[in-house]
């Protein structure tokens, strides 16, 4: 057997890999790919969905401890996708490929809700609209503004973030949205933004910039169907808490 030589000039035996670890390893994630092929995601919990997404990133290494440890650091698992790679790095074990396997993930899950209501019919089902806004907005660490312009028949014009601002402010300029809305020749929009904080209550500030847009707003043409504020403990709606 060959031997290493210490940083005291003295050799010992190498040390041989633990094929009894390394076995084990690949019977459990073979156990948890059979699992969600029999039942797909039903019954798994956040870390194991992490554990089978992390197996393409990191071939040879348990992922149980880092899916863990990604969990209970962001909270969820679309908290893990949603969060910012500087802060994904600060969690051992995640480097570069992990995270680009978990941006990916959020990418598509993004794409795919976005799927769901990016069509010039009209948006009737509400579900999907806040679906698809709680993948894109939800976990975000910052705060977003976007606005969604609908035509005539409330058929998605465009979809775009206006601004983005700090953990708890986002700079929003009422004739800026209503420019936009008439360059699009849209008739009606539907205003959101997140609050990184989680609670979703409406602040006296969200409230007085949605009166500023929708007086504003109306002379031009243009509705304001609602206002929603998303957090990670849900969403509330302007209309909703007769605010509009």
């Amino acid at each position: 057997m060959p031997m290493a030589e210490t940083p005291d000039g003295f050799e010992e035996k190498a040390v041989k890999p633990d094929k009894s670890k390394k076995s084990d390893d690949e019977g459990h994630r073979e156990r948890l790919r059979q699992r969600f092929r029999d039942h797909g995601p039903n019954g798994f919990a956040d870390y194991e969905l992490l554990e089978l997404l992390l197996f393409s990133a990191i071939p040879r290494r348990d992922t149980k401890p880092i899916a863990k440890a990604l969990i209970g650091k962001f909270g969820s698992f679309s908290g893990v996708l949603a969060a910012p790679r500087k802060r994904l790095k600060e969690v051992d074990g995640v480097g570069d490929k992990v995270i680009d396997t978990l941006k990916l993930a959020q990418a598509t899950a993004l794409r795919f809700a976005r799927g769901e209501v990016d069509t010039r019919a009209p948006l009737s089902s509400w579900s999907k609209v806040i679906d698809y806004i709680r993948t894109a907005m939800a976990f975000s660490d910052v705060e977003e503004f976007r606005i969604l312009f609908l035509d005539k028949r409330n058929g998605l014009l465009a979809d775009e973030v206006q601004q983005t601002g700090t953990v708890d402010h986002t700079p929003v300029y009422p004739r800026e949205v209503i420019r936009r809305a008439l360059e699009l020749s849209a008739t009606a929009i539907i205003l959101v933004h997140n609050h990184p904080s989680g609670d979703p209550t409406p602040s006296r500030a969200d409230i007085q910039m949605t009166k500023q847009i929708i007086e504003i707003a109306k002379p031009l043409g243009v509705e304001v169907h609602d206002h929603i504020i998303v957090g990670r403990e849900g969403q509330v709606s302007f209309r909703g808490l007769q605010l509009i």
